[in-house]
C-alpha cells in the first residue's frame, strides 16, 4: 500500500453541500412575531385580570355610584320680556340672579375619596366651615332676607340630607366666584323681576314672580298684563343635558356636569300705550280728591281722542308688585275695568247725540221743561226742583234736566235708543287688552218694562265700567267714529324689531257735523254766567275750550233693594280741548261725601296738567256763552 507523499500538505476532502445561501433582510421577523403574540397575550391577560377584578370585587360598588347619578334633559329658562311704557321707559323688567345649593351626603363621599388619596387633607368638619366661612364673605351675613352667615351655611352644609338650599337671588358673578371655588356648591338661574316705579300703574302691569314649581321653572304671571300675556312675555325654553341625583333633579355640583343642546328664545317685551308722567300725575292727582271727598274709591282715565289709546288708567288703591303678597284684594283690582257703575247723566250723550243725528233738535230748540215727567208706573223728576221752564236743548244737558232728556228720548223711540247705546259700545267688552274687563249690562230690549225707557237716558238701570264711559266720549271728541280704547301699542323682540298692534276697527256712531254740533253743546256745561251756569262750571279751564258732562248715578242699598238717596257714582266725562280734541278724560267717585262732592273740579286739575305736558295750544276763541233757560 502506498504511503503519503512525503513534503505535500495534505488536501482536506471536497464537502458534500451547496455554498452557504445568502442572509436575507429581515431575518428577525419570526422574533418580532413571537414577541407581538406574547404582548397581546399580556394585555389580554391583564384585560382579562381586571375585569374579573371589576366582576368580582368592585361591581357592587360602581353599581352603587352608577345609580346615584343619571343624564337628564332639562329645560333651560328664558329671559322674560320687558313692560314699557309708550315712551321706552321699563315698568317692569327681570334681573337675572342664581340660586345657590348643596348636596351634603355628596360632598361627605367626595371627601371620603380625597382622605384615602391623602390622608393629611383634614375633617369634613374643617371642608364645611372652609366654605361656610368663603360664602359669608363672599355674600354677607344675610341675601334677600336669607341668613348666609358662616353658622347658618355650616349647620346647613353638616345636615345628613341628599339636597339643601342655601341662598337664593344671589349675585351671578358672586354665585360663579362662589362655585369655580368649591365645586361642592351648586349653582341654579334664577330671575328676579323688578317694577322700578313700584305702585305706579301696578293695577295695570299686575305681578310676576319666579315659580321653580313650575315646569319648565321660570317667572310666570300672577296679576294684570303679567298674566294676561304671559306666553308672549315669557319666551320659549332651550335645553340642556345635566347630570343629576338618581330619583330627582338636583344636578350634580361641579364642572362639566351641563351641556347644552338648544338655547333658549328669549320673551318679547310689551310697548304699552301708557305715558308714565301723565299716569303718575294723575295717580297724585286722584288719590288725593279721593280721600279730599272722603269716597270710597276715585278713579280716571285718559284716552287719546284719535286713536283710542289708554294714555293714562288710574285707580286710587294701588299696591307694591315687588311685594304683592301683603296687597288687599282691594288693592289688586283695576277697578276702571273690573268694576261696573250706573252712569247717571253722563250717558244723556246717547240722547243729545241721537236727537240731533236725527233731525229732532238743534241746539237752540226750545223744549217745555216740568219738573216731573210720568213714564209709565212711574214719576221721575229733576234734581232741582221747579215749575215749568223754557229751556233750549243745549240747556237741558247744562242743567242736566232728567226731565227735559226723557222728553227728546220719547221722541226718539226705544228701538233706535238701544241701536244708539250699541253704537257707543255699551253692553260688551272693549277688547282694550286688559284683564278682568267687565262687558257691563244694559237690558235687552225684549226685555224693557214700561219703566225701563224712563230709567236708561237718564243713565240708571244699566251700568258700564268707567273705560266703556269714556270711550262714549271718544266717539264724539273724534268726529262721530268710535275707536275701541287699547292698552298694548307694540311688541318688542329681543333684536329690537317692533310689531305694531293694529287699530281696533272703528264704528260710526255719528255724523262728523252731529260729533261737533254735540261737543258744543256740552261746552255749556262748564260755562258760568248769571242765571245761565252749568253743573259743571267748576271743571273750565282758562285759555281752552272744555266739553263735557256731570253726572250722579244712585246706588243701590242693599236693604231695601232700592235706589239709595244719600249713596251715589260721581261721575265726569270730558273732552280737551273742544275746538280741537285731544283727550278725552273718564272720571268716577265712589259714594264721595265731603265737599261739593262733584268730579268737576278732578276734570280742571287734569285738563290743567295735560295742557302743560303736551303743550296744547291755546283755543283761538273762548266758549260763547249760549242761554240754558230762557
Amino acid at each position: 500500500m502506498p504511503g503519503p507523499s512525503r513534503g505535500k500538505p495534505v488536501r482536506r476532502p471536497l464537502s458534500v453541500r451547496g455554498p452557504a445561501p445568502r442572509r436575507r433582510r429581515g431575518g428577525n421577523s419570526r422574533v418580532r412575531l413571537a414577541v407581538g403574540r406574547l404582548l397581546l397575550v399580556g394585555a389580554l391577560l391583564v384585560a382579562g385580570v381586571k375585569l374579573v377584578h371589576v366582576q368580582g370585587f368592585q361591581a357592587e360598588a360602581l353599581s352603587a355610584k352608577a345609580q346615584k347619578q343619571r343624564a337628564t334633559p332639562i329645560d333651560i329658562p328664558a329671559a322674560r320680556g320687558s313692560i314699557l311704557d309708550r315712551n321706552g321707559n321699563q315698568l317692569a323688567f327681570s334681573v337675572e340672579a342664581r340660586a345657590l345649593y348643596a348636596v351634603p351626603q355628596l360632598m361627605r363621599e367626595r371627601w371620603a375619596e380625597a382622605l384615602a388619596a391623602d390622608p393629611d387633607i383634614g375633617s369634613f368638619e374643617d371642608r364645611v366651615a372652609e366654605i361656610a366661612t368663603f360664602i359669608e364673605q363672599t355674600l354677607g351675613p344675610e341675601v334677600d332676607g336669607q341668613k348666609t352667615d358662616r353658622e347658618t351655611v355650616r349647620a346647613k352644609l353638616s345636615r345628613d340630607i341628599t339636597y339643601i338650599e342655601l341662598a337664593e337671588n344671589v349675585d351671578p358673578a358672586k354665585a360663579d366666584a362662589i362655585s369655580e371655588k368649591y365645586n361642592d356648591i351648586g349653582s341654579e338661574y334664577r330671575a328676579v323681576r323688578v317694577y322700578p316705579n313700584g305702585e305706579l300703574a301696578s293695577n295695570i302691569i299686575g305681578a310676576a314672580n319666579w315659580r321653580k314649581d313650575e315646569e319648565p321653572p321660570a317667572t310666570h304671571g300672577l296679576l294684570g298684563l303679567e298674566i294676561a300675556q304671559d306666553n308672549l312675555l315669557a319666551g320659549n325654553s332651550g335645553q340642556r343635558i345635566v347630570d343629576t341625583m338618581q330619583g330627582s333633579n338636583v344636578v350634580i355640583p361641579g364642572p362639566g356636569r351641563s351641556r347644552e343642546i338648544t338655547a333658549a328664545t328669549p320673551g318679547k317685551s310689551l310697548e304699552l300705550t301708557l305715558d308714565v308722567d301723565t299716569q303718575y300725575a294723575l295717580q297724585r292727582m286722584v288719590t288725593d280728591y279721593t280721600k279730599k271727598t272722603a269716597a270710597r274709591s276715585g278713579s280716571a282715565v285718559v284716552l287719546d281722542r284719535r286713536s283710542g289709546e289708554i294714555i293714562a288708567m288710574v285707580n286710587d288703591k294701588t299696591f307694591d308688585p315687588n311685594d304683592f303678597g301683603k296687597a288687599s284684594e282691594e288693592q289688586l283690582r283695576n277697578v276702571a275695568v273690573t268694576s261696573v257703575f250706573e252712569p247717571g247723566s253722563v250717558n244723556k250723550i246717547v240722547t243729545a247725540a241721537t236727537a240731533v243725528e236725527d233731525g229732532i233738535y238743534q241746539p237752540d230748540s226750545v223744549l217745555q221743561v216740568d219738573g216731573s215727567i210720568k213714564i209709565a208706573d212711574r214719576v221721575i223728576q229733576d234734581a232741582t226742583r221747579h215749575g215749568r221752564l223754557d229751556m233750549t236743548f243745549t240747556g237741558v244737558f247744562a242743567k242736566s234736566s232728567n226731565v227735559g232728556t226723557l222728553i227728546a228720548a220719547q221722541k226718539i223711540g226705544q228701538e233706535r235708543y238701544a241701536e244708539m247705546l250699541d253704537k257707543f259700545g255699551l253692553g260688551k267688552r272693549t277688547g282694550s287688552g286688559l284683564p278682568g274687563e267687565e262687558s257691563g249690562y244694559v237690558p235687552p230690549l225684549n226685555q224693557w218694562s214700561g219703566s225701563t225707557f224712563g230709567n236708561l237716558p237718564i243713565g240708571q238701570g244699566l251700568n258700564m265700567t268707567l273705560l266703556q264711559m269714556t270711550g262714549m266720549y271718544q266717539a264724539i271728541a273724534n268726529d262721530g267714529v268710535r275707536i275701541p280704547p287699547r292698552i298694548i301699542r307694540a311688541e318688542v323682540s329681543a333684536d329690537g324689531s317692533r310689531k305694531e298692534t293694529p287699530q281696533p276697527e272703528s264704528v260710526r256712531v255719528v255724523s262728523p257735523q252731529t260729533a261737533k254740533t254735540v261737543r258744543d253743546m256740552f261746552r255749556a256745561v262748564v260755562q258760568n254766567a248769571p242765571g245761565q251756569t252749568g253743573t259743571g262750571a267748576s271743571a273750565a279751564l282758562p285759555g281752552y275750550q272744555i266739553s263735557g258732562k256731570t253726572g250722579t248715578g244712585q246706588q243701590i242699598d242693599p236693604k231695601c233693594r232700592c235706589y239709595s238717596n244719600t249713596q251715589h257714582w260721581i261721575t265726569f266725562a270730558g273732552i280737551l280741548p273742544a275746538d280741537n280734541p285731544r283727550f278725552v278724560v273718564g272720571i268716577m267717585l265712589d259714594n264721595p261725601t265731603v265737599g261739593d262732592q262733584s268730579a268737576a273740579p278732578l276734570f280742571h286739575d287734569i285738563a290743567s296738567y295735560l295742557s302743560q305736558r303736551y303743550q296744547l295750544p291755546l283755543s283761538a276763541e273762548q266758549s260763547p256763552i249760549v242761554p240754558l233757560v230762557l
